[in-house]
């Protein structure tokens, strides 16, 4: 069963259901393009591992507890010491993210692109964040093409093109962009609305050869309909990430209809 959003549909963007999804797309834009590039090119799935420490907590050697008695029972506290604990440290936490590289077999597999899905932890504040920003840097003063494709209103902005740039635009909620080797002055922006396809984007290869196109919706609904989400998500509540009041308002009609046409 397809989703019943036009493009992307807002309640995958829980970030419980995310990976799951995240691992899809990254796998499926992988299959879409590996047949119409080869046999020059070769699309792979890379990943990255983020090691990031947990939280520590301190304890102290003794921990004194006191109970103060009502007058009534006695004037005087009781002090009570706790048991020594064993403190283990905990090794650190690897995360995975995996993206899709393009690599050029006659250059020796050079990377000529890389195609990201951003994460809730990539836009969110801290180690993962810096982390991706760093990646995103050394990809952007390389040789090679990038691509990020960002399917989450919440959270900080992190595509590469300034944000002052892309307000000025039209009203979107998703975006994707695209970093050229060749010209890194300019970016091309696809700017997607919550009411809207998601677009088919132009993938830049080696020069001088031409861009290959991946329809970034017929994606989306492969991963939506494998992962079989219309059996686990429940439409008559509201979306983790909420929608602005006109967007709720949009959603609420357009499940209803979907549903008065199914009885």
């Amino acid at each position: 069963m397809a989703s019943p959003f036009p493009g992307m549909d807002p309640y995958l963007e829980d970030p419980g259901r995310w990976p799951g999804l995240h691992q899809s797309l990254i796998t499926y834009i992988r299959d879409a393009l590996q047949p119409v590039i080869r046999p020059r090119y070769n699309a792979s799935i890379g990943e990255r591992v983020y090691v990031t420490q947990p939280p520590r907590s301190i304890y102290p050697d003794v921990a004194l507890i006191e109970r103060t008695r009502t007058l009534r029972e006695s004037a005087a506290a009781i002090a009570i010491e706790a048991d020594v604990p064993v403190v283990i440290d905990l090794p650190p936490e690897e995360v995975r993210q995996a993206f899709v590289e393009i690599i050029d077999l006659a250059q020796g597999g050079q990377v000529v692109t890389v195609v990201e899905v951003l994460s809730p932890a990539n836009k969110m504040a801290g180690e993962q964040y810096d982390l991706y920003r760093r990646k995103q840097k050394e990809v952007l003063s390389s040789r090679a093409n990038l691509i990020e494709i960002d399917l989450l209103r919440e959270g900080l902005h992190t595509v590469f093109v300034p944000l002052a740039a892309v307000d000025v635009i039209e009203l979107w909620h998703y975006l994707v962009a695209i970093s050229r080797a060749a010209s890194r002055n300019q970016a091309a922006v696809y700017p997607i609305s919550l009411r809207g396809r998601l677009p088919r984007i132009a993938i830049p290869l080696a020069e001088p050869d031409p861009d290959v196109v991946l329809d970034v919706q017929a994606v989306f609904e492969r991963s939506y309909e494998n992962g079989a989400y219309a059996d686990v998500i429940d439409y008559k509540r509201p979306p983790k990430v909420a929608l602005s009041a006109d967007d709720a308002t949009w959603a609420e009609s357009l499940l209803r209809e979907i549903n008065e046409k199914a009885r």
